[in-house]
């Protein structure tokens, strides 16, 4: 599989501009953490599976007029968010709705999301849980999922004293309810592309100590 690549050329003091990624190849995503330009290709069907299910599904339960009473969310299907220097696609991204009650005029948000969650898959897994959770951190967004369709699993982190919290770790078929969406649950089993009952993976859920960081927290 293609790898995540990055600029700018060897060499070259340059740091990477918005014109980089209006310049990237159409069939790429293009990101910018740190002054650098990272380009990867579309996903692989598994983690497209899981990042259509979970957006469906926290939209339906969570956004305008959401099931259970528990709407007052915006949820997008990667957006494509200028914070400070950085320019970032998450998978999924999340504000209440007070936060950004209007949508720009623009292609993008400037206006930093309360969540997002990375679909992690060998091409952009390095960037998803390093630099670009750090980008997260510096921007203040509260909260953060990793989805890892590999491995059928979540992890749930919360942002304390500008470090990343591990609150919860879910695999398998586990019914979860993790922060901030705590208020409808649903079956993590949902996200996984349909399996046989000989394949299917038995379900956990783990609650780190509370003053659990995660190891790349930094």
């Amino acid at each position: 599989m293609t790898k995540s690549t990055k600029t700018p050329p060897e060499g070259s003091p340059r740091r990477a501009s918005y014109q980089d990624v209006l310049d990237a190849p159409e069939h790429l995503v293009a990101e910018i953490v740190d002054g650098v330009l990272h380009t990867h290709p579309r996903p692989t069907l598994l983690h497209s599976y899981a990042h259509t299910s979970l957006a469906a599904g926290l939209r339906h339960l969570f956004g305008r007029g959401g099931g259970n009473g528990a709407g007052g969310w915006l949820i997008l299907f990667e957006p494509e968010l200028h914070l400070g220097e950085d320019i970032l696609v998450p998978d999924i991204a999340g504000w209440r709705l007070e936060r950004m009650p209007a949508p720009p005029d623009t292609a993008y948000a400037t206006v930093a999301p309360d969540w997002v969650c990375e679909i992690l898959s060998p091409s952009t897994r390095a960037l998803d849980q390093g630099a670009k959770r750090d980008s997260y951190a510096r921007e203040g967004i509260a909260h953060l999922w990793l989805v890892d369709p590999e491995a059928q699993m979540l992890e749930v982190f919360e942002l304390r004293e500008d470090h990343w919290t591990l609150l919860e770790t879910a695999t398998g078929e586990a019914e979860v309810s993790p922060p901030p969406f705590s208020a409808a649950p649903f079956k993590l089993g949902d996200l996984w592309w349909p399996a046989t009952p000989e394949s299917s993976e038995p379900s956990s859920v783990h609650e780190p100590a509370a003053s659990a960081h995660s190891p790349a927290a930094g």
